[in-house]
């Protein structure tokens, strides 16, 4: 099992890696935009990843490659809210293609996932850091390298428990 505290330590098995968390913390998720890094027990969905710029080696997930023409829906009053959706969309999303690496990997956590409920928040996320572990917007972020350790080493049934 994966967990993450609060104080920002994420731990497997022998691995032990700073991550930055959402700016309001650790909590009990209330609404969409809250920042609000969700408490709960997951597991990872599936893994996005710019194949120009990393490689990801383990088998057990499912992998997409990113495009220009892939974005993540946070658009509430969307039946597509909290889902990949093709773009250019006109419905409120993130793009996954960015100029910068914090989405060179993603690695989508079943939050709000089955069922979805509307303006209950989105894209939460495990991805790059940004320099000096700048909080995020609920998902938790890891050095790029780090990431990679932890994908190589765990199962698509690997929980992640976040408290």
């Amino acid at each position: 099992m994966i967990i993450i505290n609060k104080s920002g330590i994420l731990k497997y098995k022998s691995l032990r890696f700073k991550c930055a968390l959402g700016k309001a913390g650790i909590k009990k998720k209330i609404k969409e935009g809250d920042n609000v890094t969700p408490r709960g027990l997951y597991r990872i969905l599936k893994i996005f990843y710019r194949a120009d710029r990393v490689k990801i080696n383990n088998a057990n997930f499912k992998k997409i490659e990113i495009t220009k023409k892939i974005g993540w829906c946070d658009d509430t009053n969307s039946k597509y809210y909290n889902r990949v959706i093709n773009l250019p969309s006109s419905l409120s999303h993130e793009p996954l293609y960015r100029k910068d690496n914090l989405y060179d990997i993603v690695c989508v956590i079943n939050y709000n996932i089955n069922p979805t409920i509307k303006n209950k928040g989105s894209a939460i996320f495990l991805h790059i850091a940004k320099k000096n572990y700048q909080k995020t917007k609920g998902c938790i972020a890891l050095k790029k390298n780090h990431l990679l350790q932890l994908l190589s080493s765990i199962k698509k049934n690997t929980k992640i428990k976040i408290s």
